[in-house]
């Protein structure tokens, strides 16, 4: 039986008293106008574009994440509507992870500038980094493969998986905290933890092997907020869900004693209630970990000496461009496509001061093309002023192909 209107639980839980739903409400509406805020800042000052996407797309994590888990606490009579409003936070957590990964490619210069900087050095053993079983290996081509897949695929599980979760609750298969084989909950929670674990530890290997080269970008902080507001929040509802399976959180009835929550119910209503209250400190760590400042300089200032001048229009033009997901499909087409397995791709600028998108691949030369299709474009012979060695492994297998270009060719 579907709990309506007129089951409420207002004097059952805190959830759904004034105060709760008040404090609620002012973390929520805080956390939106701190992030939006700063979110308009960038959009402003839209001076490195090909950094600044990456940042707002992190940023809107906050909003979305906010107003998801506040729309569930407001429709907490309403018995698992959250699983709805948990799909698009799902989706976003996702986008998040991928766009995080991509800015730190950005930061160093994109794939082919990191390669020439750990190309060939030996990988460190460690337990602790979770990098024990690469013991005797070097950093190439695959190991960065590894890292974009490793995101990649989360990006493709993760909505995947939202999707079979509002099927399996449509038909009543799904039910948070349920642990029966009979019930969808155990199966998409073996299948999403063993996808975050692996986005987790290829943003992991990632980080130890570069590093050195992001600490003058401040990655701790970044990679901790990040991390807090994704993982942190997963297992934290997780715990709760636990909690519930263990009768330490009890199901509630109505107020007028006619209908009980269902499982999962309450713990998904902590979850949210918390998650409410978590993003607005974690829109004020983001405000440290990705400060504005940076980007306002030189060619920023306007005649008012408070910033360039911008119009709503140009704004909106930038956010459009800046919330694009081709690019998620065309990487995923680099990382993922056999054709371009052992091909390094470089910037076309070959720093990460220029705005361009466009690229080329070390071994693959590419026409010009638009941002959204350079990645994709077919491998052409190579030509004769193009030189191609290849580097064997031990055993006489080809690992890696590399293409040495003429300086004034390299990026072109």
């Amino acid at each position: 039986m579907n709990i309506t209107k007129d089951h409420t639980f207002v004097h059952s839980t805190f959830l759904q008293t004034a105060t709760g739903k008040g404090i609620a409400g002012a973390c929520v509406w805080a956390a939106i106008f701190i992030t939006c805020h700063q979110i308009y800042q960038y959009l402003r000052y839209y001076t490195n574009p090909a950094e600044q996407r990456w940042i707002v797309r992190i940023l809107f994590i906050v909003p979305v994440y906010a107003f998801e888990s506040w729309l569930s606490l407001l429709f907490f009579s309403y018995d698992n509507y959250y699983v709805y409003f948990n799909a698009v936070r799902d989706c976003y957590e996702a986008f998040v992870i991928y766009n995080f990964l991509s800015l730190c490619y950005e930061y160093l210069g994109g794939e082919g500038n990191i390669m020439s900087e750990i190309r060939g050095k030996p990988i460190k053993s460690d337990w602790a980094t979770g990098s024990f079983c690469l013991v005797g290996q070097s950093y190439n081509i695959g190991f960065l493969r590894f890292c974009k897949q490793g995101t990649l695929q989360f990006c493709i599980i993760k909505p995947l998986m939202s999707f079979i979760v509002i099927i399996l609750q449509f038909s009543n298969l799904y039910h948070d905290g349920d642990w029966s084989p009979a019930d969808g909950y155990i199966y998409t929670t073996i299948i999403y933890n063993l996808s975050i674990s692996i986005a987790l530890y290829a943003l992991f290997l990632f980080y130890f092997a570069t590093k050195d080269l992001l600490r003058p970008y401040d990655p701790v902080l970044k990679f901790f907020t990040i991390k807090s507001v994704i993982f942190l929040s997963y297992w934290q509802g997780f715990l709760l869900a636990i909690l519930e399976k263990m009768e330490l959180i009890n199901p509630i009835t109505s107020d007028d004693g006619v209908t009980q929550t269902k499982s999962g119910t309450v713990s998904a209503g902590y979850q949210n209630f918390l998650i409410c209250i978590e993003m607005f400190f974690a829109s004020i760590a983001l405000r440290y970990a990705f400060p504005i400042s940076v980007y306002i300089g030189q060619g920023c200032q306007g005649a008012d000496g408070v910033g360039r001048s911008v119009t709503m229009q140009s704004i909106s033009s930038s956010l459009r461009e800046t919330m694009n997901p081709r690019d998620i499909m065309t990487d995923a087409i680099h990382n993922f496509h056999p054709q371009y397995q052992q091909y390094t791709q470089y910037s076309s600028n070959g720093n990460k001061q220029g705005h361009s998108r466009n690229g080329s691949y070390e071994g693959v030369e590419t026409e010009p093309a638009p941002p959204s299709t350079a990645h994709t474009a077919k491998p052409k012979p190579a030509q004769p002023t193009l030189k191609v060695t290849t580097t064997q492994t031990k055993n006489g297998k080809d690992t890696e192909k590399t293409l040495l270009l003429s300086s004034e060719d390299e990026f072109q």
